[in-house]
């Protein structure tokens, strides 16, 4: 089977642990590049990809590429290439585009003779509201062109539908629970863990279950899909029982709600406890220490930051007291709020780009 270039996007500084989750799960050489990490495969790859990894957003399969400076040109070659072998009459297609640095500078007219291309050379639907999207990227002259086989952002996995205020997206939280060496192993437990996502994409890491069961892909409604081959490659999954168990605890009796709520859509209920209980009166589950991963309240979208330092500074204390052995994880956009806590933190990794924020994964074992 033919292999070509695919392009996993991730949140902006989390490429590093993307790539060793997809090397643990079989992709070949994967090159991490700002943004995201690229390898080359087939279509059945571009399938798994979006099923099977927790640290990507969408997977992007490069179809074509060449140079040119006019727009005349570039409508031309959109009509010379092979389409059918990628898209469906049947199916509209969106054109997204994005241009720097090339004598083609204007996106919206760029959009426009790709459409026009496509329509002239094929009859293909043209809709802004299409799942299949066609991204064109003109940088330096070369022009880009990559199908977005994903369709919804794949952090929605499809579990959640209630979300508390400024949410940890699930992609973000098994990258950071990837950086916290979690493998699945050691219980976790979140104490503001407003919709649950920490405590959820946990234990659905040790069931063994692919993050994207439950939900459709963009490349379903693609030329190249073989229903068939998917379907055994859906059933190569081999869920478990977890050896450990998965906290959550909440001031707000409504976030306890979603989280269960959430996790029993996720189908992990067996394993996940949730309980109304504020930061500073924190104690630890029964058993083994294992990780305490929370993302607090920043200051920065939800009320007032001088109010939080009480909240970090109790936090801190109840951690130092009671989880001796536990490592814990802080993820903030403020160094300040963080050494509040009193805890040795340290910050190993790289900032991440979330929501227009950049936030700090934050980590120390508590002495």
């Amino acid at each position: 089977m033919r292999k070509f270039e695919i392009f996993v996007v991730t949140a902006p500084g989390l490429e590093k642990p993307l790539a060793a989750e997809m090397l643990e799960v079989g992709f070949k050489k994967p090159k991490m590049m700002p943004g995201g990490v690229r390898f080359r495969g087939n279509w059945q790859d571009v399938w798994r990809a979006n099923l099977c990894l927790r640290g990507a957003v969408r997977v992007l399969a490069r179809v074509a590429q060449f140079q040119t400076m006019h727009l005349s040109n570039l409508e031309h070659l959109i009509g010379e290439l092979p389409w059918l072998q990628y898209l469906r009459q049947d199916v509209p297609v969106k054109v997204d585009v994005v241009t720097q640095k090339s004598k083609i500078y204007h996106a919206g007219a760029a959009k426009e003779r790709i459409e026009r291309g496509l329509v002239n050379a094929l009859g293909l639907p043209i809709s802004a509201e299409a799942e299949v999207v066609l991204k064109a990227r003109i940088d330096n002259n070369m022009v880009t062109l990559s199908l977005d086989t994903s369709g919804e952002s794949l952090h929605k996995r499809g579990h959640k539908a209630a979300v508390a205020k400024a949410p940890m997206r699930e992609n973000m939280a098994a990258m950071f629970l990837r950086q916290l060496g979690y493998d699945g192993s050691q219980t976790v437990y979140d104490p503001m863990c407003g919709s649950g996502t920490f405590v959820t994409e946990a234990a659905e890491i040790a069931a063994g279950v692919l993050p994207g069961r439950s939900r459709s892909f963009a490349f379903e409604q693609l030329a190249t899909f073989e229903l068939e081959a998917y379907q055994t490659l859906r059933e190569e999954a081999s869920p478990q029982t977890p050896t450990v168990q998965f906290f959550g605890t909440d001031k707000d009796a409504g976030a306890i709600r979603m989280a269960t709520e959430n996790a029993a859509r996720a189908d992990v209920t067996n394993w996940t406890n949730f309980a109304q209980a504020s930061a500073g009166d924190i104690t630890p589950p029964n058993g083994a220490p294992g990780i305490v991963v929370v993302n607090p309240p920043y200051g920065t979208r939800i009320g007032d930051k001088k109010g939080l330092f009480a909240l970090y500074a109790s936090f801190g204390k109840a951690l130092s007291a009671r989880f001796s052995g536990w490592t814990v994880g802080i993820v903030t956009t403020d160094t300040g709020l963080a050494k509040t806590t009193g805890l040795p933190l340290e910050t190993p990794f790289a900032t991440v780009l979330h929501g227009g924020l950049k936030v700090r994964l934050y980590t120390c074992d508590v002495p």
